[in-house]
């Protein structure tokens, strides 16, 4: 058969032709199809990133306020509860759980958030975790003063720990939130400056109290 003859056929051509074009069509369809597929997923994996983040931080940000209620800032005051509670006359109310419903029924998603968002939201969690067994403990070791006491004093400390990360976590989620890494870097070091600040405008006056208390011990006569 000669083949120039048949593709020189009209019948032929306009078969040929019809098949390059529908192929064409077809394969247009299926890249098509494809990105919108993808289009989609990825509008439902940012909608989902930012729900677990809302969610995230409604929790967060009611126990950071339980927990700004709860911290002492003076020393004095501190050391005073310390003291109450290694007398018995004070037991204060210590969590029975971690306060991490959310995050437990979100905790398989974790890996979808945003890489600056993960690790000071795990932190947090983690130290809820270890905050909570540490509450347990010392209610097993309440016939045991010394030891339940020393262990207060770590949960207090503990305890401040947990407040501030739970505030940097605060402020990582909310700037991803609205705006993404640029946002969340730059609220991070308006974060620094305040607290460096803070540090600056506090420093003078706890020095001025530690020398007074060096001073007074060392003139007392009684010795320490």
């Amino acid at each position: 058969m000669d083949l120039r003859a048949l593709f020189l056929n009209d019948r032929v051509a306009a078969a040929l032709v019809t098949a390059l074009v529908g192929g064409g069509v077809v394969a247009a369809g299926w890249f098509w199809t494809h990105a919108l597929s993808r289009r989609r997923d990825r509008q439902l994996r940012d909608e989902r990133v930012s729900d677990i983040q809302r969610a995230l931080l409604a929790e967060i940000r009611a126990h950071v306020a339980a927990l700004e209620g709860q911290t002492l800032d003076d020393p004095q005051a501190r050391e005073a509860m310390v003291a109450r509670f290694a007398a018995g006359g004070h037991v204060p109310i210590l969590p029975h759980d971690a306060n991490d419903r959310i995050f437990r029924a979100i905790v398989e998603d974790v890996h979808i958030l945003p890489e600056w968002a993960i690790d000071p939201v795990v932190r947090y969690y983690r130290l809820l975790a270890v905050r909570g067994a540490l509450a347990q403990d010392i209610r097993a070791t309440k016939d045991q003063p010394e030891r339940a006491t020393d262990m207060f004093r770590d949960y207090l400390t503990l305890n401040d720990e947990t407040l501030v990360t739970g505030q940097r976590a605060m402020i990582v989620l909310t700037a991803s939130l609205q705006g993404g890494r640029e946002t969340v870097e730059a609220l991070l070091a308006a974060a620094q400056q305040r607290e460096a600040a803070r540090i600056t405008s506090t420093l003078p006056g706890e020095l001025a109290r530690l020398r007074a208390g060096l001073s007074k011990r060392s003139s007392d006569p009684r010795g320490p």
